[in-house]
């Protein structure tokens, strides 16, 4: 079942991805700060750069949907049940068993000290962190950080095209839908040997855990946001487009809360 998900997400990021070539659209967007220009964004914002607007809102009101429905009531679920320290201990685990996508990405775009960065965590969490349990690296001083196949692409130089909301998975770009939805899957020795071995219900499982995990930990700011916004739409497609400026810079802080994506395995600070 991951594997067709993989298979439609990469075909609505190629159809776009060819749409692209078409049209000679691959333009980056207008920088805006945080958090008032984002929470006011509306759909007259300068550079939206979204030539499928209508198809896109159709799409994440189904995924409003779908968070309201089955996300949220299992977020909180687990906060009321799970205490903060053992949150915490999943949100750890997940960071660890993320560290071999992390690791390719680092080496593919030359980032020799952040691969070592991510080797050194991998080593000394899986061992003295308990298999990650326990973030023992970052006590020693070896920040995290996140990368994937789409920030790889960023600095290769291709552009993110125009913006798409994908099903279930949320707010992309055809640059994004290829690297983060198809392309990291395969970068993950852990999925891969589910799969093979035809135990895709540990992939549901993980991916079910994170996707819980991280709207758990950044429900209550975009409860906020969409209560502030003049068009929640318009505001998600801004800081998700801000937020992964960021990423790709490597290193900038943001003051953004992480796009609620169940594909993603974000780092969270669980709600006390």
């Amino acid at each position: 079942m991951r594997s067709l998900l993989r298979i439609l997400s990469s075909w609505c990021a190629i159809g776009a991805i060819l749409a692209v070539t078409a049209t000679g659209v691959i333009a980056a967007p207008a920088e805006k700060s945080w958090p008032v220009e984002l929470a006011q964004a509306s759909a007259a914002e300068e550079d939206v750069n979204d030539p499928l607007e209508g198809l896109n809102r159709v799409i994440f009101e189904l995924n409003e949907f779908f968070q309201a429905m089955f996300l949220r009531p299992a977020s909180e679920f687990y906060v009321g049940f799970m205490p903060p320290p053992m949150r915490e201990a999943v949100s750890n685990v997940l960071d660890n068993l993320r560290t071999p996508v992390i690791l390719v990405n680092d080496l593919l775009q030359g980032e020799g000290e952040r691969a070592w960065q991510t080797t050194q965590r991998f080593v000394v969490n899986s061992t003295w962190g308990v298999a990650g349990i326990v973030d023992r690296a970052e006590e020693m001083g070896i920040p995290k950080h996140n990368e994937d196949f789409g920030q790889t692409l960023a600095v290769w130089g291709v552009g993110e095209g125009f913006y798409l909301v994908l099903p279930l998975f949320g707010p992309s770009n055809p640059r994004d839908g290829i690297g983060k939805h198809l392309v990291d899957g395969y970068f993950d020795p852990i999925d891969q040997w589910l799969e093979n071995s035809n135990r895709e219900s540990g992939v549901w499982a993980r991916t079910a855990v994170g996707g819980v995990e991280t709207y758990s930990g950044v429900a209550d700011e975009l409860a906020q946001i969409k209560k502030t916004s003049i068009d929640y739409y318009a505001a998600v497609r801004s800081m998700y487009r801000q937020k992964r400026k960021a990423d790709i810079r490597n290193g900038e802080e943001s003051d953004m809360p992480p796009i609620p994506d169940i594909n993603y395995e974000l780092s969270t600070t669980p709600s006390q």
